[in-house]
């Protein structure tokens, strides 16, 4: 594992709304024992104000814009867990960057993100019909979070422990397995 040596995140978490990666980040950080570090929050401290409030004042480019300087800048500065907000790996940049990285998607159900976070939340990309504009972000983002993925992990029907306990163990089984093991998953070694 490359906690502590200065090459990056431990793992980075990806996903939609709902997906856990604040509440699995934090239980994997406590398990390592290293920080947790949230790309929206690091925004949100930038911009002065919330997230919506960016995406109303500011408009989604200068959020986006915000969101890869973000994540640009914890993938260098970071050596614990790392959750990005869900849309960052639109950016092609940002996909990129996180090629040489050990990353995580957290993949949820829309039943399990209902439940987990209600789609009532002040989320400005779901405004209208929050069901529906969620499935519609994840038809677009599904192949995303699969490109950036070195693992998946379901999380349907599991608690966040579960989720945490299933990558713990896939990081701890990578970090013994050396550098050649990387991957996880053949097809993202072509990268």
């Amino acid at each position: 594992m490359n906690a502590g040596t200065g090459t990056g995140p431990l793992v980075v978490l990806v996903g939609p709304p709902g997906a856990g990666k604040t509440t699995v980040g934090l239980l994997l950080a406590e398990r390592f024992a290293v920080a947790f570090r949230d790309t929206d929050a690091d925004i949100e401290k930038t911009a002065g104000k919330p997230i919506p409030d960016i995406f109303v004042d500011d408009g989604e480019p200068h959020f986006r814009a915000l969101e890869h300087q973000a994540v640009a800048d914890a993938l260098v500065g970071h050596d614990g867990v790392l959750a990005l907000g869900g849309g960052a790996v639109m950016d092609p940049a940002t996909r990129a960057l996180l090629a040489a990285h050990k990353v995580a998607f957290l993949d949820v159900e829309l039943a399990d993100a209902v439940r987990r976070v209600g789609l009532d939340a002040p989320r400005p990309l779901l405004v209208g019909n929050p069901r529906a504009r969620w499935r519609e972000l994840m038809a677009q983002r599904r192949p995303l979070y699969e490109e950036v993925a070195t693992v998946v992990v379901a999380t349907a029907g599991r608690t966040p422990e579960q989720v945490a306990d299933e990558l713990a163990a896939v990081l701890a089984a990578a970090a013994t397995a050396g550098p050649a093991s990387a991957h996880d998953e053949p097809e993202d070694q072509e990268r």
